[in-house]
Parts: structure tokens; C-alpha cells; sequence
């Protein structure tokens, strides 16, 4: 048995954001591990269908709770179901968010505002409503921010910037919750095959957009879970995912003139090539 089925053996884990992209993944790999699951997401339908995945694959059924993160309430009654039916709350994947993109000249204030609500406020909803169960357990607390949270790039400030929240978020709890005896690991991905690149500034999904990004740049999705799953059943306290997020964190860190030289060139061809008009 491997370490990460070692430690999240009989764990009761909850997910925001199950319904697709890493969210998903997590919860088709947590359940070979033998985790008991409890996934959230706006898409019920999405929900049910993959828990009845786990289910004809001859795992334990999940919990399904719709949930959306930007209202109040709803993450409480998900915790609530979660330790209904197990008990206990072990672990806590705080994952769920999208992409606001655009150049600053096209976006309002309430666009940062919506990018906010779910990206920042969303996580701390599910902090607050998970951290009584997880001071019990002594549990983990697994926040799923990006390598946007190191590099942030032209027409992606709203992202960029939620994402930075969360790493400060990150980096001011995990020292106040190691007394309570909860881990923190800041999970920050790259790119990885998941709807966030076809979901627009409103949080609608349009399957048939095309992914901005070079298919060679993109992580399969199960391979970056793997990643996640390792950092934190060894309790790391952030993990670069990709190959290509740690270059950029790297580059970030040592030469950063690097990276403004690249955004400055990016700045340009954005300007004149701006292709996502989903609104």
C-alpha cells in the first residue's frame, strides 16, 4: 500500500468544486485510496453521476451536496452531512473557483468582485465551516490556490490577484492552526486539463471554446492529482504542480526580470489578438 493510501485510508474528506477538472479527480483517486467522500458543487447532476462512477467501480458511495461557496449556509449544511454519515471530517479540499480574464480597460469593479466571491471568500466559507471539525480531528486543511499566486500575467488581474490572496491566506492560518494541530498545504498548479480555460468571466462552462493554451504546456489531470495527494499526506506546506510551474516560480524568485520582459511582449499580442468575447 502506498503512502498516500496509508494516510487517507478511512479519512472522511470533503471537496468543493468536485463536479469537474482537479475536484473531480481528487475524488475518483481518493475513493481507490479508500477515503469516504463527501463532494460539493453547484451541478448536482455532474455530482451524482460521478459518485455513481465510484460506486460501479466497486467503492463506497459518496455523499453528494449541492453547494455554491458564494452563499452563506451552504457549505455548513455540506460539513454537516459530511460528519452525519462518517462521523468525523478528516480533510478538507477547499478547491472550487474559475477565471476572470481580460484586459483591466474591459473589466468593472463588479468583475473583481465576482472573482472574489468565489475564489477568496468561497475558501474562507469553507474554512470557517469546516475548521470546529477539523480542530477535532486534528485534520488537514488542503487549499487549492495557482502558479498565478507567484506570476501574474497580462489580462489576468482579477485571477492573478485572487490567487495571491490565497497564498497570504495561506501563509498568515498555517502557523495559527498548527496550534490546533491542523495542516495547511497551499497546493499551487500550472496548467492542468480542467474547464477553467473554457469557462467564461459569468462562470458559464462552453465546451466547445478552445483551450487557449498549447496542448503541450497542459498536465494531464490525473497526473497533477497524484502530485497534490503526495504534498499533502506528507503535510508539505506548498507544492508547485507542473513541471512547468515550478520553471516559472523559480524564474519568479531568482530572475524576475525575465518574467516582466515576457509579460511586457505578452501585453502586446493581447492587445492585439483578444479572442475571449464571451460576455
Amino acid at each position: 500500500m502506498s503512502s498516500v493510501q496509508t494516510f487517507f485510508r478511512d479519512k472522511s474528506v470533503l471537496i468543493t468544486g468536485a463536479s469537474s477538472g482537479i475536484g473531480e479527480e481528487l475524488a475518483l483517486q481518493l475513493a481507490q485510496a479508500g477515503a469516504k467522500l463527501t463532494l460539493t458543487a453547484r451541478r448536482k447532476d455532474r455530482l451524482e453521476t460521478l459518485a455513481q462512477k465510484i460506486a460501479d467501480a466497486g467503492k463506497p458511495r459518496p455523499i453528494v451536496a449541492e453547494c455554491d461557496v458564494t452563499r452563506d449556509g451552504d457549505l455548513e449544511r455540506a460539513v454537516a452531512e459530511a460528519t452525519r454519515a462518517f462521523g468525523k471530517l478528516d480533510v478538507i479540499f477547499a478547491n472550487a473557483g474559475f477565471g476572470v480574464v481580460a484586459p483591466l480597460k474591459k473589466l468593472a469593479l463588479d468583475d473583481y468582485r465576482r472573482q472574489f466571491e468565489t475564489n477568496v471568500f468561497g475558501v474562507l466559507r469553507t474554512i470557517y465551516a469546516a475548521l470546529p471539525e477539523l480542530e477535532k480531528s486534528r485534520g488537514n486543511l488542503a487549499i487549492v490556490g495557482s502558479v498565478a499566486s507567484w506570476v501574474a500575467t497580462p489580462g489576468a488581474s482579477p485571477y492573478s490577484m485572487s490567487k495571491y490572496a490565497l497564498r497570504a491566506l495561506a501563509n498568515s492560518i498555517t502557523p495559527e492552526l498548527r496550534a490546533s494541530g491542523i495542516t495547511v498545504t497551499l497546493l499551487s498548479p500550472g496548467f492542468v486539463a480542467s474547464e477553467i480555460r473554457i469557462t467564461d468571466n459569468q462562470g458559464k462552462v462552453h465546451p466547445g471554446s478552445k483551450d487557449p493554451i498549447p496542448p503541450r504546456m497542459v498536465v494531464s489531470t490525473p497526473k497533477a492529482v497524484r502530485e497534490i495527494l503526495r504534498a499533502v499526506a506528507s503535510g508539505k506546506r506548498e507544492q508547485i504542480v507542473t513541471g512547468h510551474g515550478k520553471v516559472l516560480v523559480a524564474i519568479e524568485r531568482f530572475a524576475p526580470w525575465m518574467l516582466r520582459a515576457l509579460n511586457a511582449r505578452m501585453a502586446t499580442i493581447r492587445a492585439k489578438d483578444d479572442t475571449r468575447k464571451w460576455e
